[in-house]
């Protein structure tokens, strides 16, 4: 293993790095699909075969393209399903979210390199070590060997839940409630049913969002008022349905008109609250859900304590959900565990005051 290309990977390319990550695409959505069908049938040979070609193609693509740092990731991962392929090492859960969470991180990377972002955030010194380690596991180390990989680059002991669980009804009004506020977080839970109506795989997302602000402002004292935080959760994407469906459904990569067209959503939703009595705060919240602590958000690219913190908590759920639920066109959601290693590593683009508390709920969520 050559740290160098690991710690402080070089592009020496731009046009080959980016037919790599075209290529990469594709690779990893067969990945995807042959490890899912492993899990329900780990002898499948044609599937075992496919899953390996696919990452030797990557590691050949990689190599070719001068790649270094994928090659570094690729290369170990290819030696655990070699070993696999010749019946040397099971199949199983963990080893499944490991090679899925170093496809992951591959993906991150390569995105990472070729638009000059910083990767120290993706932790990908203790993903290729902990491959390597898997490389050489003895067949009753493997599964132990995968868990620790995946505590050390997100963050969080593995567990067998895969997804985030949906219990009860959940709000921040007292049930029954007859006040103005509670009659208008109904029509605003209305309105953000009707949202997540329109696409089968918005279903149950609003609920898993408030679960998680709720709780998340819970762990901070309720440093922000839950009913004020309840109804821009509710309010904070109703602005989509006044756009056209094909551009919020759309999931080939946008183009910039098409991306200024999406950032008025949050002018909408803010500006519904914004005329009704006692919503000040929430509108506040919706409208600011996608600045940036380093003001690289929208649509006024305001920074740090600009931000409200019912806004900077929003924008980690929101995304947290996104990311559960990206690629879906592949066929599967992001694990728990995969989905918050990704919103971890972006660690300019959330508060890092409410990541923490944040971090909490997620850790009851898998060790539950």
């Amino acid at each position: 293993m050559d740290v160098r290309s690991i710690i402080a990977p070089v592009v020496t390319d731009r046009e080959a790095l980016q037919e790599f990550i075209d290529g990469l695409v594709d690779h990893a959505q067969n990945i995807e699909r042959d490890v899912a069908r492993l899990k329900s049938t780990p002898g499948d040979r044609e599937t075992i075969a496919d899953l390996f070609r696919a990452i030797h193609n990557i590691k050949g693509d990689a190599a070719l393209c001068k790649v270094d740092l994928a090659v570094a990731i690729v290369h170990p991962m290819e030696t655990v399903l070699a070993r696999f392929r010749n019946g040397e090492i099971l199949f199983s859960d963990f080893v499944a979210e490991a090679l899925l969470l170093a496809l992951d991180r591959l993906e991150l990377a390569a995105e990472g390199l070729a638009s000059g972002k910083a990767l120290n955030g993706l932790r990908l010194l203790p993903l290729v070590q902990g491959l390597e380690k898997m490389a050489l596991a003895t067949l009753s180390g493997m599964d132990d060997c995968a868990s620790e990989l995946i505590e050390a680059v997100t963050g969080f002991r593995p567990a067998a839940a895969a997804s985030l669980p949906t219990r009860g009804k959940v709000s921040s009004m007292p049930s029954g409630s007859k006040s103005p506020l509670a009659e208008d977080l109904r029509f605003f839970r209305v309105l953000a049913n009707q949202f997540e109506a329109r696409s089968l795989l918005f279903k149950g997302r609003t609920m898993r969002i408030l679960r998680l602000a709720l709780e998340t402002n819970q762990l901070a004292n309720k440093a922000i008022d839950p009913v004020q935080l309840e109804a821009a959760v509710y309010m904070h994407d109703v602005g989509m349905m006044f756009l056209p469906e094909s551009l919020w459904l759309k999931v080939d990569r946008m183009t910039p008109d098409e991306k200024k067209i999406l950032h008025t959503h949050t002018e909408y939703g803010s500006g519904i609250l914004s005329r009704m009595a006692g919503w000040s705060e929430a509108a506040q919240m919706v409208a600011q859900h996608h600045e940036m602590p380093d003001g690289a958000g929208y649509p006024k690219a305001i920074k740090g304590a600009q931000i409200c913190d019912g806004a900077k908590v929003l924008a980690i759920v929101d995304a947290f959900e996104a990311v559960m639920l990206k690629h879906i066109h592949r066929g599967r959601n992001r694990s728990v565990l995969r989905a918050i290693a990704e919103v971890n590593a972006c660690d300019k683009q959330f508060a890092p005051e409410w990541i923490e508390p944040f971090n909490q709920v997620i850790r009851r969520t898998v060790e539950a």
